[in-house]
């Protein structure tokens, strides 16, 4: 049960008035700066594509430096659903969404109700909360606005975000420099979370330790998250690429390999 969540089917005239709205309000945000550059979902002129060459770009930037590079991935706990109302409409007034349109976001977000229809039944309704809405066309772009302060809570560290994926990069000449930085960065990011009503899924969260030219004992690599000891990958599932510790991209390769073989069994 966990895994179902509402999606909003909203009226011709409403996705209209949306569009109208998220126009003016990413006009605004573009003139002014205001979205964190290193955020790469639901927005044009960024994508997957764009977000996994910055990234890898940056790992081997830092391995061509001669140093070693952590990964953390993390997973966060139905980010879309979590977002508190009265937080977002606070960060909206802080930038600069005011006024009459303000008011208009706070209008939209308040009272929103829903229902459950399972074999004709329906449920009672019930009044939504917290979350953005999914399926509406301002409901991405709310999320972005609430997680765009995130970064601040870690400064001088490599993340990078698309959407609600969450990553951030260490690198450093030493594994232990690394490690301290790591863990005071997810200490800080935790505090965010804690303030922010959002939470980790610690269980998907785990690192990749990157360092394809030397050969290094890295067994003493402990990172944790609120006191969770992370668990360390081999490789990981990035926006759909799979990336391994030597970017030797072998078992991405395999992957798609694997996949093309399920659609095209009967040819091959």
């Amino acid at each position: 049960m966990t895994n179902y969540r509402p999606i909003s089917l909203l009226s011709v005239f409403v996705k209209i008035l949306e569009k109208l709205i998220y126009s003016r309000v990413m006009n605004f945000l573009k003139k002014y700066s205001v979205l964190y550059k290193y955020q790469f979902g639901f927005r044009k002129g960024y994508s997957t594509s764009l977000a996994l060459i910055d990234v890898i770009d940056t790992i081997n930037m830092s391995l061509d430096s001669n140093e070693y590079v952590v990964g953390i991935f993390c997973d966060l706990q139905k980010a879309f659903d979590t977002v508190n109302h009265e937080i977002l409409l606070t960060k909206l007034n802080y930038y600069g969404i005011r006024g009459t349109l303000f008011d208009w976001f706070t209008d939209y977000l308040t009272d929103r109700k829903q229902f459950t229809t399972i074999n004709g039944a329906n449920s009672r309704h019930n009044t939504i909360p917290c979350g953005v809405p999914q399926g509406s066309v301002l409901g991405p772009l709310l999320f972005l606005l609430y997680v765009n302060d995130m970064p601040n809570s870690v400064p001088g560290t490599d993340i990078r975000l698309f959407a609600d994926d969450t990553n951030i990069f260490f690198h450093a000449c030493k594994i232990a420099d690394m490690r301290i930085n790591a863990n005071a960065a997810l200490d800080n990011l935790c505090d965010w979370f804690l303030a922010n009503k959002m939470s980790f899924n610690k269980d998907k969260t785990s690192f990749m330790f990157f360092d394809h030219k030397r050969k290094s004992s890295s067994d003493d690599i402990d990172i944790s998250l609120d006191n969770v000891r992370l668990s360390r990958e081999g490789s990981y599932k990035y926006l759909g690429v799979v990336i391994d510790e030597k970017l030797m991209w072998e078992e991405h390769i395999d992957h798609v390999i694997n996949k093309i073989k399920k659609i095209y069994w009967h040819i091959l």
